[in-house]
């Protein structure tokens, strides 16, 4: 066995384990994401980061959820932001990190909370009145760097999250790949969301590209206007700008909170 040094982090109660150093392939960060993401027998997280230095105005990271399936997160690149510049590993408040969906610029807004941009969002699909459960008219499908169902309910609380989470992720309209979900309501002038998170398989305190999923497609159907501010299931504020397009949206940046919660090592 080795030891492995870990920091475990939270972007608005999605927790993460962070790793870095050496070189570490695809399929050994499946097995530690597997491993250390475990709640019972490891650290336990939604995902597994991994973190390296890429010069001196970049930083490269991979994610990979729980399941071991790698995926881009927005949470996730946002925690790795804000540990790069925690930790000394960048200076400057202003870098680029590279990511699966491309390299997108970020900035350290304040202490504990990064402003990112995100991918465009080339279309947004709605309707889809065959997968839409009772009580909801109309399902919202775009990618943000994951694919994400969006369905507007009159009672957040009460929402089976789980359950109809766990369904519509695997409707077959929405691919082979299927979707994260995220039902939504809007209040008080401000959007709350809650996530059934595809690769957790259940129910997320917060999901940085569902937080982006939820402005674009709430945006795009009218019901508020950019810049959109969100608050997560964890009770974390959020908030969106971007600029609607023909279908679609651009010039998308999220801000949100990002921390380290505790370092450690473990034998693995």
């Amino acid at each position: 066995m080795r030891k492995i040094k870990f920091w475990k982090m939270s972007g608005a109660g999605n927790d993460f384990v962070l790793l870095t150093g050496g070189r570490r392939d695809g399929v050994e960060l499946k097995e530690l994401a597997l491993k250390l993401c475990d709640r019972k027998a490891g650290i336990g997280a939604d995902g597994l980061l991994y973190v390296n230095g890429a010069g001196t105005s970049a930083v490269g990271m991979r994610y990979f959820n729980s399941d071991g399936s790698e995926a881009f997160c927005g949470n996730g690149s946002r925690c790795s932001a804000w540990w790069a510049y925690g930790t000394g590993l960048i200076k400057s408040r202003k870098f680029t990190l590279k990511t699966i969906s491309g390299e997108l610029p970020v900035e350290i807004a304040a202490a504990g909370s990064v402003k990112m941009r995100m991918p465009d969002v080339q279309e947004v699909l709605s309707g889809f009145k065959n997968a839409c459960p009772p009580g909801v008219k109309v399902l919202h499908f775009l990618n943000t760097g994951v694919p994400h169902a969006v369905l507007e309910v009159k009672d957040l609380e009460r929402a089976d999250v789980r359950g109809l989470g766990r369904s519509l992720r695997h409707n077959r309209v929405f691919g082979p790949a299927g979707a994260n979900v995220d039902f939504v309501k809007v209040s008080g002038g401000k959007v709350l969301v809650r996530t059934y998170e595809r690769g957790v398989e259940g129910e997320t305190l917060a999901c940085g590209t569902g937080i982006a999923a939820s402005a674009v497609a709430l945006a795009a159907a009218g019901r508020v206007r950019p810049p959109v501010a969100l608050v997560s299931r964890s009770g974390d504020k959020f908030r969106v700008w971007f600029k609607l397009t023909g279908r679609g949206a651009s010039d998308v940046f999220m801000q949100g909170p990002a921390g380290i919660v505790f370092q450690g090592e473990i034998k693995c």
